[in-house]
C-alpha cells in the first residue's frame, strides 16, 4: 500500500560517498548559521558550506532546507542542509527526528543520500534513522486506469553516517521493526473505508500475525454475541458490515510480565442516528487508529523478540445508521454483565472499548493500556499533536507520558476527578456511557475505568495498573506534512507501545 524507504547505517566518510545527495544540519548560533558538530566534514568543506549559507541568507530555523551545489570536497552533487533547533551544542533525538524527516521528504524522487546530521552516539544515529524511514513514507494513490498518480515517488534508499559493524547491524534490526510498526499502522488508518471494514481489517491482521509467529483469533458477529459483547455487538448492528473482536497473543519463553492492549477500531463512524455533520465525517476512516496502533506495536514487540507476554484486543466495529443501528435510550449488556444506558450513539468508542477492557481484565495481566481516538475533546485540551494520558495508575500513567514523548509521541497527563463519575449515573442501568459534557476527555476516562478489574483475591486484591491514551489529535494529519508526519494517518501510539513493552521486559 505505501513505499518503504530503507535505511542502513557506515562508518565511512560521508563526503566521500557516490550517492546523489549529502544531508547536514546546522542551527542558528550567535546570530549565524553553523553546522552541527559531528558532521565529519573536512574543515574546508564545512567552511564552504558556511559560507555559501551566509550568502543565501539561511537562517538555520526549524526544518528550514536550503540546496548547495557543488561543494568543495564533497562527493555529492548536492548538499542538503536542514534546520535543526534546540537548546545547546546537542539536539534532543526528537529534533533529530524531525529534521531527518524533512530532508528525506525534500529529497523525495532521488536515488540515494547519506545523512550526516551531526549525531553523536547510537540513539541519536537511530533517531535520525526513524526521522529519515518515517519522513519518506508515502502511501499509493488509488487513481484508476490510465491515470497519473499525485504523490511523488519517495527517496529511494538512505544510509545513516555515524555506526558500523555490530552495532549498525542490532541499530538496524531495531529501526526497522519500528518503522514498519508505524508504517503498517499508517497504511491502515489510509485505506478507504469501503476497503478497510471491520472483516477486512481482520483478514489483514490475520495474515500478518501468521507471518509474525504471532497467534491470532477472531470473533464474528454470532460468536460476540455468545461471548456477552453487547457494547461491539450494539455499536456494529447498524451495518451490514458486522464487527470483529481480534485477538492477537505474543507469549516468548521466559516473559516476566503480561502486557494488555486494547484499541478502539471504529473503520467508520458515520455518528449513528445522532449523525454527525457532513464534514465531520470526512476523516472518519481515521476512527480505527487505536486498533491499527495497538496491531501494529503487537507485531513490533513480537519481530523485536522483546521478553515480555502481549495480548491485544481489537475492538472493530463500524458505525452506521441501518435498520437495526441502536437508538438513544437503549440499553446493552457489556462483557461481563454490567448494562450501560445508551446516550448519544456517537459516542461509540468507548462502548467497544469498554468490552475490549473487561475482556483484558479476566486475564489478569500485570498492566492494561488502551489506545483510541477517543474524544474532540482532548483535540480542544491539548491540539492536534499531544494525546492526552489518563489512568488509575500514576506510575503506569507517567512512565507513558515520558515514553512517549521521548520516542516522538508527544504527551499529556490529564486527571480523572472523583466528581465526575456521579455525572454517569443511569435511572435505567447501572451506568451511561455519556456525562458531563465539560471535561469530556476525562468523562469518558473515567467510564472506561469501570471496566477495569482487579488482580488476586480477598484482601490481596487490587486494580489492575491501566493507561487511557486519547489520540484523536495526532492519529490523523489533515495538514501539510511536518518533521517526518506525512499527510493523513501518522501512527500514533505504536512507539509508545513498543517502548513500554521494553521497559517491562528490562
Amino acid at each position: 500500500m505505501a513505499v518503504r524507504t530503507p535505511v542502513t547505517f557506515t562508518d565511512d566518510d560521508p563526503t566521500t560517498a557516490r550517492v546523489d545527495a549529502l544531508v547536514v544540519g546546522a542551527a542558528k548560533q550567535s546570530g549565524t548559521v553553523a553546522l552541527l558538530p559531528g558532521s565529519g566534514l573536512s574543515e574546508e568543506a564545512a567552511a564552504a558550506v558556511t559560507d555559501a549559507l551566509g550568502a543565501l541568507g539561511a537562517e538555520g530555523g526549524t526544518e528550514e532546507i536550503t540546496r548547495l551545489t557543488g561543494v568543495a570536497g564533497i562527493s555529492a552533487p548536492v548538499v542538503v542542509v536542514v534546520g535543526v533547533t534546540g537548546r545547546g551544542p546537542a539536539p534532543r533525538t526528537e529534533q533529530l527526528r524531525r529534521a531527518a524527516g524533512a530532508a528525506a521528504r525534500a529529497l523525495a524522487g532521488r536515488d540515494t543520500a547519506v545523512f550526516a546530521l551531526g549525531q553523536q552516539g547510537r540513539d541519536q544515529a537511530v533517531a535520525v534513522a526513524e526521522g529519515v524511514a518515517l519522513g519518506a513514507y508515502t502511501y499509493a494513490d488509488q487513481h484508476g486506469i490510465g491515470k497519473t498518480g499525485s504523490s511523488k515517488a519517495g527517496l529511494a534508499k538512505a544510509v545513516v553516517a555515524g555506526l558500523g559493524g555490530e552495532e549498525a547491524a542490532s541499530a538496524q534490526a531495531e529501526v526497522e521493526a519500528l518503522v514498519e510498526g508505524v508504517c503498517y499502522a499508517r497504511d491502515l488508518v489510509n485505506t478507504p473505508p469501503n476497503q478497510l471494514y471491520p472483516e477486512s481489517f481482520a483478514d489483514d491482521v490475520v495474515r500478518r500475525a501468521e507471518e509474525a509467529g504471532v497467534e491470532v483469533e477472531v470473533w464474528d458477529p454470532q460468536r460476540l454475541a455468545e461471548e456477552g459483547c453487547g457494547g461491539i455487538i450494539g455499536v456494529g448492528q447498524g451495518s451490514g458490515r458486522g464487527p470483529r473482536l481480534v485477538t492477537l497473543r505474543y507469549a516468548p519463553e521466559g516473559a516476566a510480565k503480561h502486557l494488555a492492549l486494547v484499541g478502539k477500531g471504529i473503520t467508520f463512524d458515520s455518528g449513528g442516528l445522532c449523525l454527525k455533520p457532513g464534514a465531520s465525517m470526512v476523516t472518519m476512516k481515521m476512527d480505527m487508529g487505536g486498533a491499527a496502533a495497538c496491531a501494529a506495536a503487537t507485531l513490533a514487540i513480537a519481530e523485536l523478540g522483546l521478553p515480555v507476554q502481549v495480548t491485544a484486543y481489537l475492538c472493530l466495529a463500524e458505525n452506521m445508521t441501518g435498520d437495526l443501528a441502536q437508538r438513544p435510550g437503549d440499553v446493552v449488556t457489556m462483557r461481563g454483565g454490567r448494562t450501560v444506558e445508551i446516550i448519544n450513539t456517537d459516542a461509540e468508542g468507548r462502548l467497544v472499548m469498554a468490552d475490549g477492557l473487561a475482556l483484558a481484565t479476566e486475564q489478569g495481566p500485570d498492566a492494561i493500556v488502551d489506545v483510541a481516538t477517543l474524544t474532540g475533546a482532548c483535540i480542544v485540551a491539548l491540539g492536534e499533536r499531544t494525546m492526552g494520558i489518563m489512568g488509575n495508575d500514576d506510575e503506569l500513567r507517567d512512565t507513558l507520558v515520558r515514553l512517549g514523548t521521548e520516542s516522538g509521541d508527544t504527551a499529556w497527563a490529564l486527571p480523572m476527578p472523583e466528581e465526575l463519575r456521579p455525572s454517569l449515573d443511569s435511572p435505567v442501568a447501572d451506568l451511561k456511557h455519556t456525562g458531563e459534557r465539560s471535561a469530556g476527555a476525562m468523562v469518558a476516562a473515567t467510564f472506561l475505568q469501570e471496566f477495569v478489574g482487579t488482580r488476586g483475591e480477598g484482601e490481596d486484591a487490587a486494580p489492575i495498573p491501566w493507561a487511557h491514551l486519547d489520540i484523536a489529535g495526532p492519529a490523523f494529519n489533515e495538514k501539510a506534512a511536518w518533521g517526518y508526519h506525512p499527510k493523513g494517518g501518522t501512527g500514533a501510539g505504536v512507539r509508545p507501545l513498543v517502548a513500554l513493552a521494553r521497559s517491562l521486559a528490562d
